[in-house]
């Protein structure tokens, strides 16, 4: 007999489950952590809310949901620091992938469902690339469409080091032999000097305000949750900066990379992204996901870096 499905706004109670739900799923990462979307919250606004898919009394599965406010009323939708919003499904070790599918398409129409009547004026749902199979939300009058991202490997840096294109590695090269310099620290000052020297050189909002910037990254690196990277000169100069997201998994996120444009060409963010690469599977993870391909030049360089060319589903 199939188990009862069930869908529940999880509390503060349930959230130790809940995270270790997310840990072990393949689609876990740091986006469907409270603690994350706390901090989030605390430094752009708006809410969020965890529904929680039970068979039976197993958590099977479920989503966290960004929440804001607009003049059509509720919505959620990713946002800038927030690049997936995607469903959890509960890893099962059975005999037969048909019982493992079967109980994945379950909690995925509880979601479609359970989402629908929250009555939002849009939603909008970005999956991580393992989950292949929308069904569910096709049938419950959603719509899908690819999207992409680069996911480099970097459990075996060796092996990552032979996929990255050769004028890349020779740029790598060049910056060691010229000095540049790799840092692990807490300078947000020069990353958000780049940030914004970045955003405006593309004519694009910068991701955060600086005061609810830096309390965002403040308070994920008071957590540990997230890790800043420079590039720089003999004298301390910063060149490049990169801000990844660290989290549950083995799967990281670079949600920010920034050049001064006088270093444009000199190798600087390929020797940031290639020593990155070496800091992050230290640490044991075993994957850096580059976040977005949209077809654009920056698009180009991270095709280069010898990732995966991942599809996300939107």
């Amino acid at each position: 007999m199939a188990k009862r499905v069930s869908v529940l706004e999880l509390t503060d109670t349930d959230f130790e489950q809940w995270n270790r739900l997310v840990e072990e799923s393949p689609q876990g990462s740091i986006y469907s952590t409270p603690e994350y979307l706390d901090v989030l919250c605390g430094a752009g606004g708006g809410t969020y809310k965890v529904l929680g898919v039970k068979l039976g009394d197993d958590l099977a599965g479920g989503i966290a949901l960004y929440e804001r406010t607009a003049r059509h009323g509720r919505f959620t939708t990713p946002r800038l620091l927030l690049y997936y919003q995607s469903p959890i499904l509960k890893r099962y070790d059975t005999k037969y992938p048909s019982q493992e599918t079967s109980r994945h398409l379950r909690v995925l129409s509880a979601l479609a469902d359970a989402v629908n009547q929250r009555g939002y004026g849009r939603v909008e749902l970005r999956c991580v690339g393992s989950i292949r199979d929308v069904r569910p939300f096709l049938a419950a009058g959603w719509a899908a469409h690819p999207g992409y991202t680069y996911v480099v490997p970097i459990s075996d840096l060796e092996a990552t080091w032979s996929r990255i294109e050769q004028n890349l590695r020779r740029l790598v090269k060049r910056c060691q032999a010229h000095d540049l310099t790799f840092t692990d620290d807490e300078d947000f000052d020069s990353f958000f000097r780049l940030h914004s020297s970045t955003m405006g050189r593309k004519d694009a909002a910068q991701y955060l305000p600086r005061g609810p910037f830096e309390r965002y990254f403040r308070a994920l690196k008071t957590s540990s949750l997230c890790r800043l990277f420079h590039a720089r000169r003999s004298d301390g100069t910063t060149v490049a900066s990169q801000l990844v997201l660290l989290g549950p998994g083995t799967t990281c996120h670079t949600v920010s990379a920034a050049t001064d444009p006088e270093h444009l060409r000199s190798g600087a963010s390929a020797f940031l992204r290639w020593k990155a690469f070496e800091a992050l599977s230290q640490l044991g993870y075993a994957a850096n996901d580059l976040i977005d391909a949209t077809l654009n030049p920056v698009t180009h360089f991270k095709s280069q870096l010898g990732g995966e060319l991942t599809q996300t589903t939107i």
